[in-house]
């Protein structure tokens, strides 16, 4: 923001210098608008980082969302793996799962916990960092829509759908195979 504001600062420098804007511009007034505008880039490159690498920015998300959990886990041959606890999770929420090098959503809809690929099967965008409303999440990076339960898409650009896995709940654990879908 300082970066930015001493940009502006400069130029309205430049502008009283300058005096009457029909008389030509000099050096002193040039010389102030270059190293505006070479701040202007510092700042609007300072934001980009922030925003993308950092992750800081407006959050998309709706209110009762939150930030998406993340826990990395590895399972043993072949059997079901605990993923969460069963009141972990608010309906509409999502938690993400590295397993054995795999990134995988576990979510809670409406009518249970549903898990699905973790990538968006158009160009491979997060679906845990997107938005999640009624059971079915949207790609943050072009809004691919996916149905959380059986991974159909429900609006494009995507047109393969993401795998999904079997999910069961009971004893107030969940669990999760990675083998079978539902």
């Amino acid at each position: 923001m300082l970066v930015n504001l001493g940009a502006v600062a400069l130029f309205i420098v430049a502008c009283i210098i300058r005096g009457h804007p029909g008389t030509m511009p000099g050096t002193p007034e040039l010389v102030l608008q270059g190293v505006g505008v070479a701040l202007l880039t510092m700042g609007g490159w300072m934001g980009g980082v922030l925003v993308n690498r950092n992750q800081i920015g407006v959050d998309h998300r709706y209110a009762r969302a939150g930030r998406w959990k993340e826990e990395t886990l590895h399972r043993e041959s072949g059997e079901s793996l605990r993923v969460a606890r069963s009141d972990e999770l608010e309906p509409d929420q999502m938690k993400l799962l590295h397993i054995d090098g795999r990134r995988i959503v576990l979510a809670r809809t409406q009518s249970g916990y549903v898990a699905f690929d973790d990538g968006c099967t158009h160009k491979g965008g997060s679906l845990a960092g997107g938005v999640m409303i009624g059971g079915v999440v949207q790609c943050p990076w072009h809004g691919s829509q996916f149905d959380c339960r059986s991974g159909a898409v429900k609006a494009g650009p995507a047109r393969q759908p993401v795998a999904t896995y079997r999910v069961t709940e009971a004893n107030g654990e969940v669990r999760m195979n990675l083998g079978t879908a539902p």
